[in-house]
């Protein structure tokens, strides 16, 4: 490969790059001003609200509605099912509760599909179903494609059996893992929309609906579990309770810290918007020190892409010529 070509390639990598950056910029500022819109929305609706009555019945007369969860149990909305069917959606069937189930469905197991937004009822179900096939369906194709002879045969069964058995919790758990960074994500969207509504004289219950309904385009993964948390407080938990899957959703502790916060001000009272101003300021400076400490991890990495590829291309462009002009020299001499 010839200097100019690799110069034309290194060209092509960095406006790769360079576009890849540009459309991440557009999603985000694209998401930043669909969340401002649905913001403006909901305050000029609540000015219309105060004053006219009748459209204040109606505006939170719809946020009552809860928007559906994230993943329905049955397929229908949250608001057509009962509380018992509802109660039943989050607790695995009775026969994967006993015996032999409860080593392909454990507790740390069950956590994860919560985390990752699959229902137990049906999710759990399927996710040992799955395990138990591709258990039996591994080390079988193995043995039929590799043909081995009778010494690793057991070792290629084996391998086939843990393959099986280990595939979908990987992948239920790669989807926790991104459930959790996107909760991350939102948090701070969260807190400061909640502290807007509550700044606009909501109350908790209205707030809470309202950010289940309205704002499930920006708030994709919390949104559903808000629904999912009023309809259970509907149906007769306790804040605490209705909160339990929210609060062990995320990655760290702030959710936690935000979920015992609502749960203190809707068992004792008091004002929560200064609260909610410190946690967010808090929040913001935590994300700046983890964009900060990427920046650094993604420096160290960047220094072993550029040697690896833009240092070989710099010697051949600098040094080149010269390397060249000293064999020929070294060639004219030997030749004389």
């Amino acid at each position: 490969m010839t200097p100019q070509q690799l110069w034309i390639a290194s060209l092509c990598l960095g406006s790769l790059g360079t576009v890849m950056w540009a459309c991440t910029m557009v999603w985000k500022l694209q998401r930043s001003q669909q969340a401002s819109s649905q913001v403006e929305k909901l305050l000029h609706a609540r000015e219309r609200a105060d004053a006219n009555p009748h459209a204040a019945h109606a505006l939170f007369g719809s946020a009552t509605a809860d928007a559906g969860l994230l993943n329905p149990p049955t397929g229908t909305t949250v608001r057509s099912i009962s509380p018992q069917a509802l109660a039943a959606s989050l607790q695995p069937p009775a026969w994967l509760q006993t015996g032999w189930a409860r080593v392909l469905l454990a507790e740390e197991d069950r956590k994860l599909l919560d985390q990752a937004g699959i229902a137990l009822r049906s999710g759990s179900v399927f996710y040992v179903t799955s395990r138990l096939l591709l258990a039996l369906a591994f080390p079988l194709l193995a043995l039929a494609v590799l043909r081995p002879n009778d010494t690793y045969a057991v070792f290629y069964g084996f391998l086939g059996l843990s393959l099986g058995l280990m595939l979908p919790k990987w992948l239920v758990r790669a989807k926790a893992r991104q459930r959790r960074e996107q909760v991350v994500e939102e948090l701070p969207l969260f807190v400061d929309l909640l502290r807007l509504l509550q700044g606009v004289g909501l109350s908790i219950d209205q707030s809470l609906q309202i950010l289940a309904s309205e704002f499930c385009s920006v708030l994709r993964v919390i949104s559903g579990e808000l629904a999912l948390a009023n309809q259970l407080y509907s149906s007769g938990r306790t804040r605490e309770q209705s909160f339990q899957r929210l609060a062990n959703l995320s990655a760290d502790d702030d959710m936690s810290a935000v979920v015992n916060l609502l749960t203190q001000v809707d068992r004792h009272g008091g004002a929560v918007q200064e609260p909610l101003k410190e946690f967010s300021i808090r929040l913001r400076e935590k994300r700046q020190a983890r964009f900060k400490e990427k920046i650094g991890a993604i420096t160290v990495k960047m220094t072993g892409v550029m040697v690896l590829t833009l240092l070989p291309a710099l010697l051949v462009i600098t040094a080149g010529p010269g390397f060249l002009a000293v064999i020929r020299a070294l060639s004219s001499i030997g030749g004389a």
